[in-house]
């Protein structure tokens, strides 16, 4: 399997994961995407220097994806495609803060290495956080959610139609890639030459097929909002998934677990 069939091929599965059923599954889009939020900005307001905090919030998605169904490793495998970005945030703190924090035994750890680890772990945890809340959800319904808590419409459908285009970007290059291989002669690789008109035909393919889908809507009666089909409960379970979470993040948050880790300065 190629990589852009692979890419199609995850995309679908996490459509599918979606539409599974599970207690996650029945908990309201929107208690999911508040706790999610707010475990978002809980982790990314502890201060660099401290690691040791941070680790506790694993649990999160841990659990998360053990009420859904899903396999955390898949979710752990699926965040790392982010880590290159994630690391270049914060490539250069080991640089240009060497003053040593922690002591492994006789060997000093500078806080600009200690930094580099605690924005990495921020970055998986939040982005696992994200993958699990979409693939518990479902994309649709998440922007649904999003706009019954108050989000302008236009943003809301901008993100829909984003989304779905990713999915007409993808068949069109996987059109185009079968095309090319069929005519190659058993060339694998693209030469740079290559590179610049199949990128060029691509967006032009795209953007035409995007243009017809976009004439498509309008003759259905598309006024720039997009209607979704069902309707949201709040129940009382959804308070207390809210409630539950919210005191289990307050709890992570301000209780000092420095003295869990004896190799802290």
């Amino acid at each position: 399997m190629g990589a852009l069939e692979k890419a199609l091929t995850e995309l679908n599965e996490v459509e599918r994961m979606a539409c599974t059923g599970s207690r996650m599954h029945s908990i309201d889009p929107r208690a999911k995407l508040i706790v999610t939020v707010i475990y978002i900005v809980v982790v990314l307001s502890f201060a660099l220097d401290s690691p040791a905090g941070i680790i506790l919030f694993w649990v999160f998605p841990i659990i998360v994806s053990a009420m859904s169904g899903i396999s955390y490793n898949a979710v752990f495998v699926k965040s790392l495609y982010t880590l290159p970005f994630i690391m270049f945030i914060g490539i250069f703190n080991p640089i240009f803060n060497r003053e040593p924090m922690l002591y492994i035994g006789d060997m000093a750890i500078s806080r600009g290495w200690v930094e580099f680890v605690s924005i990495i772990i921020r970055g998986l945890l939040s982005v696992q956080a994200v993958l699990l809340l979409i693939m518990s959800t479902g994309f649709n319904r998440l922007c649904a959610a999003m706009g019954k808590l108050g989000v302008p419409s236009i943003f809301t459908t901008q993100l829909m139609l984003l989304y779905r285009y990713i999915f007409v970007l993808l068949d069109e290059a996987l059109s185009m890639d079968r095309a090319r291989t069929s005519r190659s002669y058993g060339r694998k690789k693209y030469g740079l030459k290559m590179w610049g008109t199949f990128i060029g035909q691509l967006l032009l393919r795209t953007v035409e097929r995007a243009q017809r889908i976009h004439r498509a809507m309008l003759s259905r009666g598309f006024t720039g909002k997009i209607l979704m089909r069902g309707n949201m409960h709040w129940r009382l379970c959804d308070t207390i998934y809210v409630v539950v979470w919210c005191l289990l993040f307050a709890a992570g948050r301000f209780c000092d677990v420095s003295g869990l880790f004896p190799f802290t300065r």
